[in-house]
């Protein structure tokens, strides 16, 4: 078993290749920022802490992530002094430090478990997790000695044209001995071609003393990928939602197109679901088991049960429970509570209200600001009128009510149960239980009307 270790991540950078007013680190992929992701993978291996070095953007990246320590570093002189920054935070410490890069999202669990273990069977100071890349134009190259040893990092602008030829490349991720660490960051120079104060140089420095150094390799290039672009961004995005489908496909879960179907990492979806193409699953939305969603479905943090149908819709911040039917073109919004077996037809919007068991909505109703009981009947083009201009008002409608088609309840007003509302009137009044209202002008029919017009 891992022991546990504590974490460093890196995340003090501008990104200038993201041209963005946002952080790097806080980009999404898979629908979370890249930061996260990498504080997640993280703490799943087995990390005790995370220690976050921010500095461009700092106030956004604070208030977006949670459960961790921060530590500024005000000048971007490096990884190596973006690491001595956090120094006072690890005086006490004994063990093992975990250092990562804040824009590496595709890090696994696995990946981290397996290169911690390394770092904690072997005697070395010092770990360093490298990747084969075919392309390694821009990272570190990693020179090894005639018998596979490490010899140094050599960074790309100061590597020789043989040294560029190496396919080996430093992923960005150390394990070291806390205590070396430290010791060794103060004798770090920037005396190579950008004036950076380099983090691999604490390696050769270590070395020199005697220490021993291992290399890890990865099983993937992909899972090391560092972000800097929105080109990279965007293949990154691709990757992680493809290994998000995967999973809910080897969990059971039918996906008829995954090129078309864009699930977040966040999103549970149950035994027997069947996802249709054009469907996006978003934030921490949970999804139950037999169900058939989309195609053209939009759900953003919505929490789904069984045997729910849905095609044609955008739902978010709501709660619909088991084998309801949606859509086509249905908008249900925050704060909305759809019970068992209701049915939501075509063209139906439905804000901050509770639908009780074996409703109807089925055609051209806007819902909101209700609270809809059992087994009612809204007929075609029933409206709650719900807002004066300054307030909301609530409409309560109780168990077995019909209301007819063209219906406009001018809230704050009650329906009560088994009432009926005859079509085409405006209620503002309640209506007592069992009764018929009727709220309409008596029909008047006018001769030659249309003649004297002409």
């Amino acid at each position: 078993m891992n022991k546990k270790f504590e974490t460093i991540i890196l995340a003090a950078g501008k990104g200038t290749r993201m041209n963005s007013k946002t952080p790097k680190v806080l980009h999404k992929v898979g629908g979370k920022p890249m930061l996260q992701h990498v504080i997640d993978a993280a703490k799943r291996s087995g990390s005790s802490r995370e220690v976050v070095i921010v500095g461009e953007g700092a106030e956004l990246v604070t208030q977006s992530i949670t459960g961790v320590e921060f530590v500024l570093q005000k000048e971007q002189l490096g990884t190596a002094h973006a690491v001595l920054c956090a120094k006072e935070n690890f005086v006490a410490s004994d063990g093992n430090v975990l250092i990562l890069c804040g824009d590496t999202p595709l890090l696994t669990t696995t990946l981290l478990k397996n290169f911690t273990a390394a770092h904690e069977d072997s005697d070395c100071a010092a770990t360093v997790l490298t990747a084969y890349m075919p392309d390694p134009t821009g990272y570190g190259r990693v020179v090894r000695k005639e018998n596979g040893d490490f010899k140094e990092i050599v960074e790309h602008k100061d590597a020789s044209a043989d040294e560029r030829e190496i396919c080996e490349v430093n992923a960005g991720c150390y394990c070291f001995d806390v205590q070396k660490l430290f010791g060794a960051l103060d004798k770090v120079t920037n005396n190579n071609a950008q004036g950076e104060y380099y983090l691999p140089e604490v390696l050769t420095i270590l070395k020199s003393a005697g220490e021993k150094i291992c290399v890890f390799k990865a099983d993937y290039a992909e899972e090391t990928l560092g972000i800097n672009s929105r080109v990279q961004l965007s293949a990154a995005d691709k990757s992680m939602r493809m290994r998000k489908e995967r999973e809910l496909m080897e969990s059971g879960v039918t996906i008829e197109d995954p090129n078309s179907t864009y699930i977040d990492v966040e999103v549970e979806i149950g035994q027997d679901t069947i996802i249709k193409p054009n469907t996006f699953l978003e934030g921490n939305t949970k999804i139950g088991s037999d169900c058939v969603i989309g195609p053209n479905v939009r759900f953003e943090n919505m929490i789904v049960g069984n045997n729910v149908k849905a095609q044609f819709s955008y739902c978010h911040d709501a709660t619909i429970d088991n084998d309801v039917t949606l859509g086509p073109y249905v908008h249900v919004r925050p704060g909305t509570r759809i019970s068992d077996r209701v049915k939501v037809g075509n063209f139906v919007e439905i804000k901050n209200s509770n639908i009780g068991k074996g409703s109807k909505l089925p055609h051209l109703q806007y819902v909101g600001d209700a609270d809809v009981g059992e087994n009612v009947n809204l007929g075609c083009g029933v409206v709650t009128c719900n807002y004066d201009g300054k307030n909301k008002y609530r409409t309560k409608i109780g168990d077995n009510a019909f209301i007819g088609c063209n219906t406009n309840l001018v809230a704050p007003v009650t329906v009560e149960s088994g009432a009926y509302i005859a079509a085409g009137s405006t209620i503002t009044k309640d209506v007592p239980k069992d009764n018929l209202a009727i709220a309409r002008s008596r029909q008047t029919n006018i001769p030659n009307w249309n003649d004297k017009r002409k």
